[in-house]
């Protein structure tokens, strides 16, 4: 499969004489201006990015999920993901990106997936803060950016500590606002369905067959589909076909390649049988989707 007409962008792109090649910060607003020719389309990171919005609206799409926008509006985009925004002016806040092993190589045992707005693309990449969090929250962030700035010792390492604390706050308000009591009782299912999705994202292209994911995790189909009707309130079925469709919208918006061709380079070798399911899922055709939404 080619990717190559996707837009990749990498962290280098937007800082390429910074004293970090891993990380990246700004405020909002600066890397609106600064950036502008980068962004101003739909495009793929090959990096973790968190945004949070302290003025303006507009809508922010990833992945072809709209979301709102306004002050208080904390996403979580991970590599890969398509993404674009319409912003008004006075749009204002803080971003930061930063690689896998700009994380990895400070904590051993903790992986980004851990973390669920990043582990999975069944769950929302927005949060909405209000209150007492919205302070909370943008002020890690502010001290984020006051010590990428900062020549003092040891800098990298207090900003992986404000790092590892707004994730793991933002990860409690996550689980607060998207899990209901028996997901929150029940840690193991999460993850047993994250493990269901990293195998996923290996084969999905080449394995669409619930029993067989539930063989390679070593459970019953029965209970990976109580997984992930429990996690995300889906069958195991449901899930693959899910992710499979999203590459496939990914793909029609993205590259110029037949649709036959963009079938067959996702494990369907009748074209026919692609439109179905494409139809079942969407409510239109590939060639309508096209259609409407080709830029």
């Amino acid at each position: 499969m080619n990717n190559n007409d996707i837009s990749v962008l990498n962290i280098n792109l937007f800082q390429p004489e910074a004293k970090r090649s891993d990380f990246y910060f700004n405020t909002l607003k600066e890397h609106l201006l600064k950036s502008h020719k980068h962004i101003e389309k739909p495009h793929r990171h090959d990096f973790y990015a968190c945004v949070i919005f302290t003025k303006g609206n507009g809508i922010h799409e990833i992945d072809f999920q709209k979301y709102d926008v306004s002050a208080g509006s904390l996403f979580f985009m991970s590599p890969g993901q398509v993404h674009s925004w319409q912003l008004s002016e006075d749009t204002d806040g803080f971003i930061f990106f930063h690689s896998q092993e700009f994380f990895d190589l400070h904590f051993v045992n903790e992986k980004l997936r851990r973390y669920l707005f990043f582990g999975s693309v069944h769950f929302p990449r927005k949060i909405q803060l209000e209150g007492q969090k919205t302070f909370e929250i943008s002020n890690l962030f502010r001290q984020i950016g006051n010590e990428n700035s900062s020549s003092e010792i040891l800098s990298e390492n207090l900003i992986i500590s404000l790092l590892s604390q707004l994730y793991i706050n933002s990860l409690r308000l996550f689980s607060e606002l998207s899990f209901n009591e028996t997901t929150q009782t029940n840690p193991i299912y999460i993850q047993h369905y994250q493990h269901f999705e990293e195998l996923l994202e290996l084969n999905f292209i080449k394995e669409k067959s619930a029993n067989q994911y539930a063989k390679w995790m070593n459970i019953s189909t029965k209970h990976l589909n109580r997984i992930t009707q429990t996690v995300v309130h889906k069958a195991a079925s449901e899930v693959i076909t899910d992710r499979v469709i999203l590459e496939a919208k990914r793909l029609l918006i993205h590259l110029d390649e037949s649709l036959v061709d963009i079938a067959f380079n996702l494990g369907y070798e009748e074209y026919s049988y692609f439109v179905r399911v494409f139809r079942k899922k969407t409510g239109q055709t590939p060639s309508l989707f096209v259609k409407e939404n080709k830029l």
